[in-house]
């Protein structure tokens, strides 16, 4: 297959031509996909290897000695050894395959609060974040008796880091924050936030579902107890994600679901717990989705961070310029440091019609409150519109999203 160049010219021809679904119409016209913020399309490196664990290597891992299990268990293996380099985690004990960042964060908010929570302590959060890491938290608080605190945005999106300052206390047991907003594609200061929360004495997770696939991660350098992000934003497979936890502090949580491979020895008395990270791994994993995770990093790594980086960069500076520009319509969240996505709202116009209507032009949007009513409740609107981006997306799709958006003011003006 074509291997995409790393220098900062790539290939964007070749690049979109390993993206199947990028080549198809709808309604009639090339499909503009602007939806990556949701998930991204799936390059055929991925596809290939998909196909070729159903069609070669289908087994169980770590319990044959067969051969197939055995190339399963070695590509599975390897596919956390892949994950532990593009994250930079110091051991693959560290790296616990999940479904989700949904099911990352609700195995801490199970495992980790359920044994340190207790009355009287507190939860930082913040209001931008993504409801998969609001109602853990409201759930783990309703356990315990703990109070679940809310640090504010600004009105440009921005975290307001005296107010986060003022609410970390000697109470805050956890910090839970996104990394990059998936409503306002702000940025937040995250090595700031892990800092100032183990001076306060609190643990820290972040949310880096958006961050994974626009920007090298570096966890060890980091130092949050958690991490976590999911395979289907970062060109890889729906049902496979990441939780990284630092080892010292996995090894001392309980684990979070019984059976399968996290036991090493079961009778009716009792049972003990398999190593890290096989103790947070319950029954047989999505070694597929493992598999298609691996493949998705190898391309990343390919292409390159530091080529992405700036594709995107310039990609979100013309659409912000572009859409800036279109009568009626303003954005929601101009932060100082943003990355992928765009928001924005048209008067008059109810984000669901602006998406049906674009839709009819090929071109795919997200539109309602993208699972952060919160932020919606702080701007004071029920919804918005939002394009984000991909290394895979083009000047000339910005350019047929206001074409298309031009149409829902001539329908709808």
């Amino acid at each position: 297959m074509h291997k995409p160049s790393s220098s900062l010219a790539f290939d964007l021809t070749a690049i979109r031509a390993e993206f199947p679904a990028l080549a198809q119409q709808v309604h009639g016209r090339p499909l503009v996909y602007l939806d990556n913020a949701a998930t991204t399309q799936k390059p055929r490196q991925v596809l290939d290897a998909l196909r070729h664990y159903y069609e070669h290597d289908n087994a169980n891992v770590h319990r044959g000695v067969h051969t197939l299990s055995v190339r399963a268990t070695d590509a599975h293996d390897a596919a956390r050894q892949k994950v532990r380099a593009f994250i930079n985690a110091r051991s693959t004990r560290e790296v616990v395959f999940t479904r989700n960042s949904t099911e990352g964060i609700n195995l801490v908010a199970r495992a980790w609060g359920d044994a340190n929570v207790r009355e009287g302590d507190e939860v930082l959060i913040t209001t931008m974040e993504h409801h998969s890491n609001i109602v853990p938290w409201q759930l783990l608080c309703e356990r315990s008796g703990a109070r679940l605190r809310v640090a504010p945005i600004d009105d440009r999106g921005d975290l307001i880091m005296d107010e986060f300052a003022r609410l970390l206390t000697e109470r805050t047991k956890i910090v839970a924050v996104v990394h990059l907003s998936n409503a306002l594609g702000t940025v937040n200061p995250v090595a700031e936030i892990v800092r100032m929360a183990h001076d306060a004495g609190a643990a820290v997770l972040i949310d880096g579902s958006q961050a994974a696939y626009h920007m090298p991660l570096d966890v060890t350098a980091l130092g949050a107890d958690f991490y976590v992000f999911t395979g289907h934003k970062l060109y890889g497979p729906t049902g496979i994600g990441v939780l990284h936890g630092r080892e010292d502090v996995l090894d001392r949580m309980p684990p979070f679901l019984g059976g399968g491979d996290m036991i090493r020895s079961v009778t009716f008395e009792g049972s003990t717990w398999n190593d890290l990270p096989f103790k947070f791994e319950a029954g047989t994993p999505d070694i597929a989705g493992a598999i298609g995770l691996g493949a998705a990093i190898d391309y990343v790594t390919e292409v390159g961070f530091e080529a992405i980086t700036a594709h995107e960069s310039a990609l979100m500076s013309r659409a912000t310029a572009a859409l800036s520009a279109v009568p009626g319509l303003h954005l929601v969240g101009t932060a100082k440091r943003k990355a992928s996505v765009v928001s924005f709202v048209m008067e008059g116009i109810h984000p669901h019609d602006i998406g049906t209507i674009v839709d009819r032009e090929g071109v795919a949007l997200r539109t309602g409150h993208h699972c952060a009513q919160p932020i919606m409740d702080r701007f004071g609107i029920p919804a918005t519109a939002r394009a984000s981006f991909a290394m895979y997306n083009t000047v000339e799709e910005i350019d047929a999203l206001v074409a298309a958006l031009d149409r829902v003011r001539a329908l709808m003006g």
